[in-house]
């Protein structure tokens, strides 16, 4: 049995809240430089490279790449052989996540409707798994809501057909137009339940942009949706040109024999997210 102290929990958290507001993973930022270079329309390729400059800009000065510093999602692997010392699990992310944005901007509001601001970008969202090892695996993945508000879910039939699927994940992209602040990144969750869809769709936001379903067939799938989101004219930022996403991940769940839940998680340009495993 591995100890690990929730101090060290509560540190990991915050370093990791800094360093996703401020660096974009490696390979979205890979993926938003090729895609200038590739990219057709003149005000595309102006649009392309001023996000280019603004994220190597905030990775040299440490500032926000985006105004817009999300709620913290925090995805928690945790090993079966791990003891957490000195205070509860729960409390030492959320504890993190107050500490990494002391110097960041507080999106968070405690009650829905009446949005009473909290003051400190809590509470996180926190999802947790029990994992094999003595280790634990963080993520955290800020969400802006430019691009959570353009999601969409749809209850599929289960004799839909793969073309309907792919349809619905382009036309949720058209109707969203330039709102979530093209290129976007698309993590789709297609199986389960209704829950379990959304949160494979969130995680596929994490995926590498470069990196396929390992599935063929789905791999096709994603291949075939980038090709007809791309085709949509909207471009980046929405000025017209044919980059309008980097890359769609496409994650699967067991579901149902009577149903196909789906659900298009829209992340933005800058679909944030560092990890760590202690």
């Amino acid at each position: 049995m591995r100890e690990i102290s929730c101090e060290k929990i509560t540190e990991a958290i915050r370093l990791l809240c800094v360093r996703a507001a401020t660096k974009l993973p490696p390979d979205v930022a890979i993926q938003l430089e090729c895609a200038a270079e590739r990219e057709t329309s003149r005000l595309g390729q102006q649009a392309l490279g001023d996000l280019v400059e603004n994220f190597l800009f905030a990775a040299e000065k440490g500032i926000p790449i985006c105004q817009d510093t999300g709620m913290a999602v925090v995805f928690a692997d945790v090993g079966q052989e791990v003891h957490i010392t000195g205070g509860a699990f729960e409390e030492a992310v959320q504890e993190g996540v107050r500490r990494g944005y002391i110097y960041l901007r507080k999106s968070v509001v405690a009650d829905p409707l009446r949005r009473e601001n909290t003051g400190d970008n809590t509470p996180a969202i926190l999802h947790v798994r029990l994992k094999e090892g003595a280790g634990i695996h963080l993520t955290v993945a800020p969400k802006g809501f430019g691009s959570e508000n353009m999601s969409a879910m749809k209850l599929f039939l289960p004799t839909v057909e793969p073309e309907a699927v792919e349809a619905f994940v382009v036309e949720t992209v058209r109707q969203a137009g330039a709102s979530p602040c093209p290129p976007v990144v698309l993590g789709v969750g297609l199986g389960g339940t209704i829950e379990q869809a959304a949160l494979i769709a969130k995680r596929a936001l994490c995926r590498p942009v470069d990196e396929r379903h390992p599935d063929p067939f789905y791999a096709e799938m994603e291949r075939r949706i980038l090709d007809k989101v791309n085709g949509l004219g909207i471009g980046p930022q929405g000025f017209g040109g044919t980059v309008t996403a980097l890359a769609v991940n496409l994650e699967t769940s067991a579901t149902h024999i009577a149903g196909l839940p789906c659900v298009v998680n829209m992340g933005c340009h800058a679909t944030r997210h560092a990890s760590v495993i202690l």
